[in-house]
Protein backbone atom coordinates (compact mmCIF):
# COMPACT_ATOMS: atom_id res chain seq x y z
CA UNK A 1 0.00 0.00 0.00
CA UNK A 2 2.62 2.63 1.09
CA UNK A 3 4.73 1.71 -2.02
CA UNK A 4 1.72 2.24 -4.40
CA UNK A 5 0.46 5.60 -2.27
CA UNK A 6 4.47 6.77 -3.13
CA UNK A 7 4.39 6.08 -6.82
CA UNK A 8 1.31 7.93 -6.93
CA UNK A 9 2.66 10.83 -5.41
CA UNK A 10 5.34 10.55 -7.48
CA UNK A 11 3.53 10.31 -10.95
CA UNK A 12 1.07 13.40 -9.77
CA UNK A 13 4.01 15.27 -8.72
CA UNK A 14 5.86 14.67 -12.50
CA UNK A 15 2.54 15.56 -13.92
CA UNK A 16 1.78 18.65 -11.78
CA UNK A 17 5.37 19.64 -12.89
CA UNK A 18 5.22 19.80 -16.21
CA UNK A 19 2.99 23.31 -15.89
CA UNK A 20 5.07 24.91 -13.41
CA UNK A 21 7.47 26.50 -15.59
CA UNK A 22 4.78 28.19 -17.37
CA UNK A 23 3.77 30.07 -14.63
CA UNK A 24 7.00 30.67 -13.52
CA UNK A 25 8.12 32.19 -16.79
CA UNK A 26 4.54 34.40 -16.71
CA UNK A 27 4.72 35.30 -13.06
CA UNK A 28 8.77 36.14 -13.03
CA UNK A 29 8.49 39.96 -13.16
CA UNK A 30 10.13 42.90 -10.91
CA UNK A 31 7.26 44.47 -8.77
CA UNK A 32 5.11 46.34 -10.50
CA UNK A 33 5.39 45.39 -13.61
CA UNK A 34 2.65 43.40 -15.27
CA UNK A 35 2.61 39.72 -15.89
CA UNK A 36 4.26 38.28 -19.08
CA UNK A 37 1.56 38.12 -21.91
CA UNK A 38 4.22 36.71 -24.63
CA UNK A 39 6.72 33.82 -24.83
CA UNK A 40 10.91 34.81 -25.61
CA UNK A 41 9.34 34.82 -29.34
CA UNK A 42 7.24 37.56 -29.08
CA UNK A 43 3.59 35.58 -29.64
CA UNK A 44 0.91 36.22 -27.15
CA UNK A 45 0.50 33.95 -24.31
CA UNK A 46 -3.30 32.55 -24.52
CA UNK A 47 -3.55 30.70 -21.08
CA UNK A 48 -1.81 30.00 -17.73
CA UNK A 49 -2.05 26.47 -18.10
CA UNK A 50 0.16 24.30 -20.29
CA UNK A 51 3.52 23.72 -20.92
CA UNK A 52 6.22 26.38 -21.57
CA UNK A 53 7.04 26.06 -25.43
CA UNK A 54 5.93 28.62 -27.68
CA UNK A 55 2.48 27.33 -29.79
CA UNK A 56 4.04 28.20 -32.63
CA UNK A 57 5.23 25.33 -35.09
CA UNK A 58 8.95 24.69 -34.22
CA UNK A 59 8.68 27.01 -30.88
CA UNK A 60 11.20 26.60 -28.41
CA UNK A 61 10.62 26.26 -24.69
CA UNK A 62 11.13 28.74 -21.97
CA UNK A 63 11.24 29.45 -17.90
CA UNK A 64 12.76 27.24 -15.69
CA UNK A 65 13.72 23.88 -17.37
CA UNK A 66 10.22 21.58 -17.85
CA UNK A 67 11.73 18.26 -16.91
CA UNK A 68 13.98 19.24 -13.85
CA UNK A 69 10.91 20.79 -12.36
CA UNK A 70 9.22 17.87 -12.99
CA UNK A 71 11.83 15.39 -11.57
CA UNK A 72 11.52 17.70 -9.06
CA UNK A 73 7.96 18.10 -8.13
CA UNK A 74 7.52 14.01 -8.31
CA UNK A 75 10.37 13.79 -5.58
CA UNK A 76 8.98 16.39 -3.01
CA UNK A 77 5.41 14.85 -3.74
CA UNK A 78 6.67 10.74 -3.32
CA UNK A 79 8.87 11.77 -0.39
CA UNK A 80 5.89 13.37 1.43
CA UNK A 81 3.77 10.36 0.30
CA UNK A 82 6.43 7.84 2.03
CA UNK A 83 6.25 9.84 5.22
CA UNK A 84 2.26 10.89 5.46
CA UNK A 85 0.99 7.30 4.49
CA UNK A 86 -2.76 6.84 4.16
CA UNK A 87 -3.29 9.57 6.83
CA UNK A 88 -6.02 12.04 4.69
CA UNK A 89 -3.92 15.17 5.21
CA UNK A 90 -1.65 13.81 1.94
CA UNK A 91 -3.86 14.84 -0.46
CA UNK A 92 -3.31 18.51 0.95
CA UNK A 93 -0.04 18.22 1.06
CA UNK A 94 -0.18 16.96 -2.67
CA UNK A 95 -1.99 19.49 -4.01
CA UNK A 96 0.09 22.58 -2.00
CA UNK A 97 3.13 20.81 -3.34
CA UNK A 98 3.32 22.18 -6.38
CA UNK A 99 2.70 25.77 -5.60
CA UNK A 100 5.49 25.58 -3.38
CA UNK A 101 7.86 24.38 -6.16
CA UNK A 102 6.42 27.49 -8.25
CA UNK A 103 7.04 30.08 -5.66
CA UNK A 104 10.05 28.76 -4.93
CA UNK A 105 11.37 29.24 -8.50
CA UNK A 106 9.52 32.68 -8.86
CA UNK A 107 11.27 34.21 -5.56
CA UNK A 108 14.82 32.60 -7.16
CA UNK A 109 14.47 34.23 -10.01
CA UNK A 110 12.98 37.34 -9.06
CA UNK A 111 13.20 37.69 -5.48
CA UNK A 112 9.36 38.13 -5.40
CA UNK A 113 6.61 36.44 -3.61
CA UNK A 114 3.77 37.15 -5.56
CA UNK A 115 0.23 38.23 -3.33
CA UNK A 116 -1.57 36.22 -6.28
CA UNK A 117 0.01 32.75 -4.99
CA UNK A 118 0.96 33.29 -1.17
CA UNK A 119 -2.89 34.54 -0.23
CA UNK A 120 -4.67 31.81 -1.99
CA UNK A 121 -2.01 29.23 -0.85
CA UNK A 122 -2.72 30.36 3.11
CA UNK A 123 -6.66 30.45 2.52
CA UNK A 124 -6.26 26.82 0.50
CA UNK A 125 -4.21 25.14 3.14
CA UNK A 126 -6.77 26.38 5.77
CA UNK A 127 -10.01 25.47 3.98
CA UNK A 128 -8.47 21.79 2.72
CA UNK A 129 -7.23 20.94 6.83
CA UNK A 130 -10.41 22.62 7.56
CA UNK A 131 -12.10 19.46 5.29
CA UNK A 132 -9.64 17.39 6.50
CA UNK A 133 -10.99 17.08 10.33
CA UNK A 134 -14.10 15.68 8.79
CA UNK A 135 -12.49 12.28 7.83
CA UNK A 136 -11.22 9.67 9.80
CA UNK A 137 -7.21 8.81 10.66
CA UNK A 138 -6.29 12.39 9.86
CA UNK A 139 -3.61 13.06 12.54
CA UNK A 140 -3.40 17.11 13.38
CA UNK A 141 -5.75 19.90 14.40
CA UNK A 142 -6.99 22.65 12.47
CA UNK A 143 -7.20 25.13 15.37
CA UNK A 144 -3.44 24.55 15.94
CA UNK A 145 -2.75 25.07 12.04
CA UNK A 146 -4.89 28.66 12.34
CA UNK A 147 -2.91 29.02 15.28
CA UNK A 148 0.47 28.14 13.89
CA UNK A 149 -0.19 30.49 10.73
CA UNK A 150 -0.94 33.36 12.65
CA UNK A 151 2.21 33.11 15.51
CA UNK A 152 4.55 32.38 12.26
CA UNK A 153 2.94 35.29 10.29
CA UNK A 154 3.28 37.30 13.26
CA UNK A 155 6.65 36.75 14.42
CA UNK A 156 8.02 37.48 10.83
CA UNK A 157 6.38 40.72 10.46
CA UNK A 158 7.97 41.61 13.84
CA UNK A 159 11.46 40.56 11.67
CA UNK A 160 9.94 42.99 8.81
CA UNK A 161 9.89 45.77 11.03
CA UNK A 162 13.12 45.05 12.57
CA UNK A 163 15.29 44.43 9.23
CA UNK A 164 12.82 45.30 6.04
CA UNK A 165 15.84 44.24 3.78
CA UNK A 166 16.77 41.06 5.57
CA UNK A 167 12.83 39.93 5.55
CA UNK A 168 10.62 40.80 2.72
CA UNK A 169 6.59 41.64 3.33
CA UNK A 170 5.76 38.83 0.45
CA UNK A 171 8.07 36.40 3.22
CA UNK A 172 5.12 37.91 6.06
CA UNK A 173 2.38 36.70 3.86
CA UNK A 174 4.08 33.23 2.64
CA UNK A 175 4.51 32.60 6.54
CA UNK A 176 0.74 32.31 6.79
CA UNK A 177 0.43 29.34 4.52
CA UNK A 178 3.61 27.28 5.90
CA UNK A 179 2.56 28.21 9.67
CA UNK A 180 -0.92 26.58 8.71
CA UNK A 181 0.50 23.15 7.36
CA UNK A 182 3.17 23.50 9.98
CA UNK A 183 0.68 23.67 12.51
CA UNK A 184 -1.06 21.00 11.18
CA UNK A 185 1.35 18.55 13.82
CA UNK A 186 1.72 20.81 16.23
CA UNK A 187 3.66 23.39 18.04
CA UNK A 188 7.21 20.99 17.76
CA UNK A 189 6.87 20.65 14.08
CA UNK A 190 6.46 24.31 13.53
CA UNK A 191 9.49 25.08 15.47
CA UNK A 192 11.64 22.60 13.34
CA UNK A 193 10.46 23.76 9.80
CA UNK A 194 10.62 27.45 10.72
CA UNK A 195 14.25 26.50 12.05
CA UNK A 196 15.37 24.70 9.36
CA UNK A 197 14.17 27.11 6.89
CA UNK A 198 16.53 29.78 8.54
CA UNK A 199 19.26 26.91 8.71
CA UNK A 200 19.45 26.42 4.71
CA UNK A 201 19.57 30.15 4.11
CA UNK A 202 22.03 30.43 6.36
CA UNK A 203 24.08 27.92 5.03
CA UNK A 204 23.14 29.08 1.15
CA UNK A 205 24.45 32.32 1.90
CA UNK A 206 27.60 30.96 3.39
CA UNK A 207 28.53 29.01 0.65
CA UNK A 208 28.18 32.69 -1.87
CA UNK A 209 30.35 34.46 0.39
CA UNK A 210 32.88 31.54 0.20
CA UNK A 211 32.36 30.51 -3.54
CA UNK A 212 32.85 35.06 -3.55
CA UNK A 213 29.87 35.15 -5.42
CA UNK A 214 27.83 37.51 -2.79
CA UNK A 215 29.03 39.90 0.34
CA UNK A 216 27.45 39.52 3.60
CA UNK A 217 24.86 42.04 2.73
CA UNK A 218 23.82 40.33 -0.40
CA UNK A 219 20.26 39.79 -0.27
CA UNK A 220 18.94 36.56 -0.90
CA UNK A 221 15.32 34.83 -1.73
CA UNK A 222 14.60 33.84 1.63
CA UNK A 223 11.04 32.38 0.30
CA UNK A 224 12.68 29.21 -1.11
CA UNK A 225 14.32 28.25 1.84
CA UNK A 226 11.34 28.95 4.25
CA UNK A 227 9.51 26.23 2.00
CA UNK A 228 12.32 23.93 2.24
CA UNK A 229 12.02 24.05 5.75
CA UNK A 230 8.44 23.94 6.15
CA UNK A 231 9.16 20.71 3.92
CA UNK A 232 11.52 19.13 6.60
CA UNK A 233 8.81 19.93 8.78
CA UNK A 234 6.43 17.98 6.85
CA UNK A 235 8.37 14.98 6.78
CA UNK A 236 9.14 14.92 10.73
CA UNK A 237 5.45 15.16 11.12
CA UNK A 238 4.40 12.88 9.02
CA UNK A 239 6.80 10.57 10.24
CA UNK A 240 6.02 10.81 13.93
CA UNK A 241 2.37 11.58 14.26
Amino acid sequence: MLLTLILGGALWGAFAGLFVPRAAYRLSVPPGEPWRAECPEGHALGSWLGLARCGREGGAGYGPRTSATAVTTALVCAALAATTGTRPELAVWLLLAPAGVLLALVDFTVHRLPDVLTLPLAAASLALLAAVTLVPEQAGSWMASLYGALALAGAYFVLFLINPNGMGFGDVKLALGLGAVLGWYGWGVLLVGTFAGFLLASLYGAALVVARRASRKTAIPFGPFLIGGAFVGLLLGGCTA
